[in-house]
């Protein structure tokens, strides 16, 4: 029988060597049920059957990069077609309609909403370090978690959703912050679960056996 893969996509940005790593540790932990993948081939990410989108930098940097990437069908026809699809920081973000970073550039458009700057007077932007999570609705990723617990931010943006129903956690920076989202096969967090010590580490490995 072969080996199931979980795809991280390869766009020439992002955090790929952590979140492999962190991936592989859990897999190995695990009995290595999948094969994880780093790749920027189209017809491998279709294959797959769980998927990653990491994202560090900017919104229209990472949308041109997914373009001449050739991925952007590939990764709106994985994730509508029903396949677990994890995005993690501007992972998440480029799953919504646009972002307030790069305006006029269009998202990946699988969530409605928008991308904004996060307004917190008094507080320094970008939102750098550990802060706890507000968990909102249920979610398979967050099972095994104690309250509130801590994971670690480093950004300048957060969504807002049309449908704050698909909002799972929040955190506090001056107010309610995006911390993670969920529709469906798509999950998404806005914080780093590979750098989030043992919380992330649950995270994922909940993620690769959801």
């Amino acid at each position: 029988m072969a080996q199931e893969i979980l795809a991280i996509i390869d766009y020439g940005m992002g955090n790929l060597h952590s979140v492999a790593k962190a991936f592989a540790r859990l897999n190995n932990e695990a009995g290595s049920q999948y094969e994880i993948v780093v790749t920027s081939d189209p017809a491998v990410i279709r294959q797959a059957t769980k998927a990653v989108l990491p994202g560090v930098g900017a919104f229209g940097d990472c949308m041109a990069n997914l373009a001449d990437y050739g991925l952007i069908d590939c990764i709106k026809e994985v994730a509508g077609r029903g396949t677990p699809f994890f995005g993690i920081c501007l992972g998440l973000q480029l799953l919504f309609d646009g972002s307030e970073e790069a305006p006029g550039v269009a998202g990946l458009g699988i969530l409605p909403g928008k991308v904004c700057k996060i307004i917190a007077p008094g507080l320094k932007i970008p939102h750098m370090g550990w802060n706890s999570l507000e968990l909102r609705t249920a979610s398979q990723l967050f099972t095994g978690l104690p309250p509130a617990p801590y994971v670690y931010f480093v950004h300048s943006y957060h969504a807002i959703p049309e449908d704050a129903g698909v909002v799972t956690a929040v955190t506090d920076y001056g107010g309610a912050v995006t911390a993670a989202v969920g529709c469906g096969n798509v999950q998404a967090v806005q914080f780093h679960p590979e750098k989030s010590s043992a919380a992330g580490l649950t995270i994922l490995a909940n993620f690769l056996v959801r």
